[in-house]
Parts: C-alpha cells; structure tokens; sequence
C-alpha cells in the first residue's frame, strides 16, 4: 500500500527543499510562518493546509498538482533555475 496524501506531501516539500536548497526557516518566511510551524507541518504535528500547497507550489513554480502527485513528479517539474546546483554555478559565474 502506498504513502498517505499527508506522508506524500511531507516527503515531497522536503525533497523540494533539499534540491533547492531552501531551510524551513525560508520556507517559513514564504508562507508566513515561523520555522517552528514548518516543522511541526514537516513531523506530522500539525497538516498542511490547501493555502499551503497553493503557496508552495506558486514558490517552487509547481502546479499544485505536482506538489501533491510527490517528491518524483515535483522534483522533475521543478524549473531549472530553481535547482541549487544551478542557482551555486550561476553565483559563481557571476564573480
């Protein structure tokens, strides 16, 4: 039997941030939270909710299809520029 939707989307938004190189601390700040609130969202605390997903899909430059569809489908709709590797050589460059 498959993941729950919630153990999806845990999985799925710590796969983004770890791809991206976001902190809960930024992913906080985006949806207007403390980095506590995206933690407990992140263990199972507390779920996240429907504005969340559209906000970090919106963030990510998902749909919130591929947010919820996990970590697979969100990290490979995942645009480019948002990918750490990409960001890092594109700061380097830059010097």
């Amino acid at each position: 039997m498959g993941l729950c939707l919630e153990e999806s989307l845990r999985l799925t938004v710590a796969a983004l941030m770890q791809v991206t190189g976001d902190s809960q601390r930024s992913v906080a700040a985006v949806l207007g939270l403390t980095q506590t609130q995206v933690s407990r969202r992140q263990s199972g605390a507390v779920s996240w909710s429907l504005r969340d997903v559209n906000v970090l899909a919106e963030h990510y430059g998902i749909g919130a299809l591929d947010l919820l569809a996990g970590p697979t489908r969100a990290c490979e709709a995942l645009p480019a520029d948002r990918r750490r590797s990409v960001r890092a050589e594109t700061k380097g460059a830059s010097r």
